[in-house]
């Protein structure tokens, strides 16, 4: 028997400085209301999907920083969003920028929820990955401040049990990392929803520049093959206050072939019928975990300065 869930990957176009969370909220209201029609049961929204991609600027300003932030979820901007996924009977995934007090102090990071078909928050997760740089670097052409503006993610890796299979979420530069799917693989991962907002010239190498595309759906292919599961991979894309973001947005089987992709750098939403049991070859052949992963050969290894290094008594 078959496991059939049917998943739209809500690609966005810019979204520039000037709009307001309830022009967005009206755009992703539409999306989801396609996705609905299709027949869909789930849809994903890209990461930082209510504002622009706000660390491309150096700010100072906590005001103007905190209004790019979400301090609660669902918020009196957000709300109907999710009164709009219960009335549809429709599932949801989003990425957002996080501001809370934790630990008695603010702390602010780039998140993703999964929201299920009765407008409920059922899992959270926060990027770990952070790329860029935290300094003020204003000879750039735009500047990537993730380090500064967010802190690295401290809720792991976990999956949930949600809409007939196990979900798993990452946010963008994950993407390029293989423990991001491992981590998830080796809880048994189905699907991976993932967005991203990333530009397609890349400042400190602008010699991959033309390779923009290639990796990023070279990365969730691998990830999607070597841990036997599907990824939704959902961009914002376009020119956003002047800066090209790359598309792609794309539903990648666990074969790593993709079945679905946008073709535009617009709003645009694609749909894909997933079979989760399509996982089951894959996790019970070639990446039968359990009978062929053998960790304990890899031998000792340090991680120095990104530099694969012997252990100082074999240095």
């Amino acid at each position: 028997m078959s496991r059939i869930l049917t998943v739209g990957a809500a690609q966005l176009g810019p979204i520039q400085r000037a709009h307001t969370r309830a022009d967005v909220i009206r755009r992703l209201v539409e999306l989801m209301r396609q996705a609905h029609g299709m027949g869909c049961r789930l849809v994903v929204f890209p990461e930082l999907a209510l504002t622009t991609f706000f660390p491309r600027w150096w700010m100072e300003d906590e005001a103007e920083i905190d209004a790019f932030f979400e301090q609660e979820m669902p918020g009196p901007e957000t709300r109907p969003l999710f009164e709009e996924a219960a009335r549809l009977g429709i599932g949801f995934k989003i990425g957002y920028a996080e501001l809370t007090v934790e630990e008695g102090r603010r702390r602010r990071f780039n998140t993703a929820i999964l929201v299920d078909p009765r407008g409920r928050i059922v899992g959270k997760y926060r990027k770990i990955h952070l790329p860029g740089h935290a300094a003020n670097e204003p000879w750039r052409a735009f500047q990537h401040l993730e380090k500064r503006y967010f802190e690295v993610g401290n809720l792991g890796w976990p999956v949930w049990r949600a809409f007939g299979g196990i979900m798993g979420m990452a946010i963008c530069n994950d993407r390029r990392w293989p423990e991001t799917y491992r981590v998830m693989g080796l809880q048994g991962v189905e699907m991976v929803l993932l967005g991203y907002n990333t530009p397609e010239h890349n400042p400190p190498a602008p010699e991959h520049d033309p390779l923009s595309d290639f990796h990023n759906h070279l990365s969730m292919q691998a990830g999607a093959y070597q841990n036997g599961t599907w990824v939704v991979g959902v961009a914002k894309a376009g020119v956003e206050e002047g800066c090209m973001l790359i598309g792609g947005s794309a539903i990648i089987a666990p074969s790593g072939e993709i079945v679905a992709q946008a073709v535009s750098r617009d709003d645009e939403l694609i749909v894909a019928r997933c079979d989760l049991d399509r996982t089951v070859a894959y996790k019970t052949s070639i990446f039968n975990f359990a009978a062929h992963r053998r960790p304990e050969a890899y031998g000792p290894i340090t991680q120095r300065a990104g530099v694969i290094l012997p252990p100082e008594d074999e240095a």
